[in-house]
């Protein structure tokens, strides 16, 4: 998965939330859902700021 990708999926299932579109089910896979592209997109974020770094350091 692109990171694109995950922020996209995030803002359609806040969007969702925010629409009150989820019965109580729906809502709880979400959420879970949600962290885990939360998690994805924070490590993929922290992964490039390190790659930038080093490349910095190296110029």
């Amino acid at each position: 998965m692109k990171y694109e990708q995950a922020v996209h999926e995030l803002e359609t299932i806040v969007q969702r939330l925010e629409n009150n579109e989820l019965n109580l089910d729906e809502m709880s896979s979400e959420l879970k859902r949600a962290q885990q592209l939360i998690k994805f997109c924070k490590d993929r974020l922290t992964k490039s700021d390190e790659e930038i770094k080093k490349i910095l350091e190296n110029n």
